[in-house]
């Protein structure tokens, strides 16, 4: 067995596959090392399955979604944007498609298609695949990369590129080693936290309203040094608590919080950012046009009927009676709940179920242009191992790739 190569890489999600198909590209002999017994684990679980490989967005706008980070990716994204990708996966046999004009598929809707294309591409390349051989520390000389050290064996190369991901879904084989390996070498890791994932919340009556999904709910943080924070998109209620595009998006901002005060308040505006004087007109209106509606009628002119009875229940709103025959207090309040609707965060279902991880290697101390270590010669970063996340919708899969592509190109 050959022990010796031009680089090795570490780990096999979407940058790690394409980091080797693009290093073997240019030549060099490569190894893909991966831990689990095959290829591509928790890409076969992206996008519940169905593998939202990227976007319909503009380059810019794109970067943009990730915050003061996204211009780190300037030089990956320009190398390989959303078109090149899909040119990409087609050249390999993968058509896509995108039936909501925003998020971009494979034809198949099954991830099990990018993982076959990735894998047939790797054998028809002739890059050497190690399964069930899990890295233990990276070998270096205190300026330089050496090789690595897996259970069994020692690697030889000059050139390693860590794409081990963060640590989001355990079971699939995510435990965060990659973090171990940069700060061996003498890189920083910022603080970890699960992101992408539903939370928990302390009030009951969620569990009565899980049949509806409230469109463009607007979610902030009632606490003081979040006000500025909020996010819009999507809501689901749970049995216990929330979920939906909003909340996997905003959930990387509410866990770092929920360490430190062990309860997050949250304020909903789920009437598309109505006031309470445009809920009180709009009731107004409504009485008049149905004199016979209850209270919970008229709030369901706004609001998915389940969530209106509970909402009307927690005011203590007498919902037999009509809007009009309730007290001031109680109108005052309803209006205010369906404006601002409080549910406390109490906890999140963690990394076993985040999907992504908010954190990692210092960018500080990676290469933007190269994606190589400012700190040891020959050293690589892609993907999620960085720390750099975006929302739901395709992002992070195509900074998986792009980032993933700069890395196999090895440019010093």
């Amino acid at each position: 067995m050959n022990t010796n190569y031009d680089v090795i890489v570490v780990g096999s999600g979407g940058a790690g596959m394409i980091a080797a198909i693009t290093a073997r590209k240019q030549g060099k002999n490569v190894l893909l090392l991966e831990k689990l017994p095959s290829l591509g684990a928790k890409l076969k679980a992206t996008g519940g399955g169905k593998c939202n490989l990227t976007n319909t967005l503009s380059t810019e706008d794109f970067m943009t979604s990730f915050g003061r980070n996204g211009r780190f990716m300037t030089t990956a994204i320009g190398m390989l944007n959303k078109k090149d990708l899909l040119e990409f996966f087609l050249s390999i046999g993968v058509e896509t498609d995108t039936k909501d004009g925003f998020r971009i598929f494979p034809k198949s809707h099954s991830s099990a298609t990018i993982i076959k294309a990735l894998h047939a591409e790797l054998n028809r390349l002739e890059v050497d695949i190690l399964c069930d051989m899990k890295v233990e520390r990276l070998l270096f000389d205190g300026q330089s990369i050496t090789g690595v050290q897996t259970t069994n064996e020692k690697f030889d190369a000059p050139n390693v590129i860590v794409a081990t991901g963060g640590l989001g879904f355990p079971m699939l084989g995510a435990n965060g080693d990659g973090y171990e390996f940069a700060k061996e070498v003498g890189h920083k890791v910022t603080d970890l936290y699960p992101a992408m994932l539903p939370v928990y919340v302390k009030e009951k009556w969620v569990a009565d309203c899980t049949a509806d999904t409230i469109a463009k709910a607007i979610v902030k943080i009632d606490l003081k040094k979040a006000k500025k924070l909020k996010a819009v998109g999507d809501l689901i209620f749970t049995s216990k608590g929330l979920r939906g595009p909003v909340i996997l998006d905003f959930s990387r901002e509410i866990t770092p919080l929920l360490e430190k005060y062990d309860e997050v308040p949250l304020l909903i505006n789920m009437v598309k950012g109505k006031s309470e004087d445009d809920i009180f007109q709009h009731l107004k209106k409504q009485a008049s046009l149905k004199p016979d509606a209850n209270v919970v009628e008229l709030i369901s002119s706004l609001l998915p009927a389940s969530v209106s009875n509970a909402l009307c229940l927690e005011v203590g709103a007498d919902i037999s009676k009509k809007f009009k025959d309730q007290s001031g207090q109680v109108r005052n309040d309803l209006v205010k709940i369906v404006s601002s609707t409080p549910l406390t965060v109490t906890e999140s279902v963690g990394f076993k179920k985040a999907m992504i991880t908010r954190g990692g290697v210092s960018l500080k101390e990676i290469n933007p242009e190269t994606m190589q270590s400012k700190i040891i010669d020959g050293l690589y970063f892609c993907g999620e191992v960085m720390d750099l996340d975006g929302p739901c919708g395709g992002y992070n899969l195509q900074w998986s790739f792009s980032s993933g592509n700069l890395a196999g190109h090895l440019y010093k």
